[in-house]
């Protein structure tokens, strides 16, 4: 059955979309598909994908940091976890028709987008690639021979700031050109009383080029690149409790904890509170989910009598960079445990549209190759012996650090 739900400021209005590789009313596609505009993303302040399931129905995205993310429509998707570079998601993340590998994208700001469709239940006939529990489709607004500007300031509470802008106008006759950047701040939600700073932040910056050569009414060509970034000090968390398991008491954490004292008399520890709404961690290791994506696309779009030729060739890079304390703790047990990754993408497609009175078609070829290197490796710290060893090997820190 049809499912349409069109969240849009005047629900009279006409909703165009391209979930079947060409413009269509809403109201004209036999999918379950819910159309988000841009002015409702705007006005809700859902400024990425992982906010957006707030307005779209069954979509779930759950995130500690950007490589482990995952996006599912209808409890399908990926399972969400400590991800392998190796696995791709159910759900596949489209911008301006080029696909995203890499779920990373899912936290990014959107770029001055005009709307958002997402598509639920398998799409692999019309997007092939990783669909199986289906699509979001993001477009963006394109470079037009009008000049047109906008400009958005929005401050919260945490310091939180973010800034957006956009240009468009006509370069000649036939070159139109537009760029946006957004920007987006808030300071930590978690302090650290041992670095006298706050961590979890948010420090995101993004811009986006378009160029549209259109030398006739049959053609037209279009050059786009993106590169974004997000900067912030994390992630950490705060104490909520402990979880008795069937080791034996001295082997959980108020255990260890006391036998660590007892051998450490002149540097005790202690949680620097055990109350999670006090929102505090003390790591002792340097945080960091440095993540950086973009690239570029090159569409040719040419109509050729009833039908049209459209051709989209992309590169797409991603670069994470992350920093952890993966004991959590103001204790060196597991300083470091990061999973660094690179992974570099092309693509292209080329496809047909017919559309006549009695048939229409669409016809295309899809080609997609990419590389993903990662490098993890973990650190024990001076405390490991004591935490993960028993007798006289716990006394002995040079077993396992570094």
């Amino acid at each position: 059955a049809d499912q349409v739900d069109a969240d849009s400021p005047s629900r009279g209005d006409v909703i165009i979309v391209t979930a079947r590789r060409r413009q269509e009313t809403a109201q004209e596609v036999p999918l379950a598909i819910s159309v988000i505009r841009g002015d409702s993303i705007e006005a809700t302040g859902n400024f990425n994908v992982v906010k957006l399931q707030q307005l779209a129905p069954t979509l779930q995205v759950y995130t500690t940091n950007p490589r482990n993310t995952s996006v599912n429509i209808r409890g399908l998707g990926v399972p969400y976890g400590l991800t392998s570079d190796g696995f791709e998601q159910g759900v596949g993340i489209y911008v301006d028709d080029v696909y995203n590998s890499r779920v990373a994208a899912a936290t990014f700001d959107f770029l001055d987008v005009d709307q958002v469709e997402v598509l639920r239940g398998p799409q692999g006939t019309l997007y092939g690639k990783n669909t199986t529990a289906g699509a979001i489709n993001i477009t963006t607004n394109q470079p037009t021979f009008e000049f047109e500007g906008r400009a958005e300031l929005t401050a919260g509470n945490l310091n939180y700031k973010q800034g957006k802008a956009a240009i468009s106008g006509p370069l000649s006759e036939t070159i139109a050109a537009r760029i946006a950047v957004a920007t987006t701040s808030r300071r930590g939600t978690l302090y650290n009383p041992r670095s006298d700073r706050y961590i979890n932040e948010q420090d995101n910056l993004g811009i986006r080029g378009t160029l549209l050569f259109k030398p006739s009414e049959d053609l037209s060509i279009t050059l786009s690149g993106d590169y974004s970034k997000q900067d912030p000090e994390c992630c950490g968390t705060a104490f909520v409790r402990v979880g008795r398991t069937q080791r034996a008491l001295a082997r959980q954490f108020d255990g260890l904890v006391a036998a660590y004292n007892a051998a450490n008399p002149t540097r005790p520890y202690a949680p620097p509170s055990r109350n999670v709404y006090d929102r505090l961690a003390d790591v002792d290791a340097t945080l960091e989910a440095g993540n950086i994506i973009g690239g570029a696309s090159l569409r040719v779009k040419w109509d050729v009598g009833p039908g049209t030729f459209t051709s989209i060739s992309a590169w797409r890079f991603w670069d994470w960079k992350p920093q952890n304390d993966r004991d959590f703790s103001g204790l060196s047990i597991v300083s470091a445990s990061n999973n660094p990754s690179q992974q570099n993408q092309y693509s292209q497609e080329f496809r047909y549209n017919y559309e006549s009175d009695k048939i229409d078609f669409v016809v295309g070829l899809f080609g997609f190759k990419q590389r993903i290197d990662t490098q993890g490796f973990e650190q024990q710290g001076a405390d490991a012996s004591r935490w993960s060893l028993t007798g006289a090997q716990a006394a002995d820190a040079s077993i396992l650090q570094g």
